[in-house]
């Protein structure tokens, strides 16, 4: 298709749509499998994955004016608690507002979240909040955010 991903009632309808047609020129098709075709035409497997994929997202038109910092599967580099990290976006997701993403990261190696020299405590995968320039929501008790990402 364009690309873009339908609304979860857009899909349907075209799923709706696709079914009358088809019925229309003398093939019965079940509603069930006019929604697997209509998520085979939108590159997914079946339509369990594509359902998936539209999640409760936000509108289309609010889609397009926010973009994500990172992208799944991509190499990100940062601090995490003042520690520099190197490490792979594992999800990303919009929060209820807009400009807010959950972001999963695996790092490279563990980073020490831990300043006190006596004891250690290793992270190796990270979930935080961050906006759409990848600073975290979160803060450490000194103000600074738990994660930056550099962008």
């Amino acid at each position: 298709m364009n690309g873009i991903i339908p609304t979860l009632d857009e899909a349907k309808r075209q799923a709706k749509r696709l079914r009358a047609d088809m019925a229309a020129s003398g093939t019965d098709l079940s509603h069930g499998r006019s929604l697997e075709i209509v998520a085979h035409q939108h590159g997914y497997r079946d339509w369990n994955t594509f359902h998936a994929a539209i999640g409760n997202g936000p509108p289309r038109e609010e889609a397009r004016r926010t973009c994500a910092p990172v992208e799944i599967g991509q190499t990100v580099r940062g601090t995490y608690l003042g520690q520099p990290f190197l490490g792979q976006v594992l999800s990303v997701h919009m929060m209820g507002t807009p400009a807010r993403y959950a972001v999963e990261i695996d790092f490279d190696e563990p980073v020490d979240v831990v300043t006190f020299d006596s004891f250690s405590s290793f992270r190796k995968r990270v979930r935080t909040t961050v906006d759409a320039a990848g600073v975290s929501t979160s803060k450490t008790s000194d103000g600074e955010p738990h994660m930056r990402l550099i962008l």
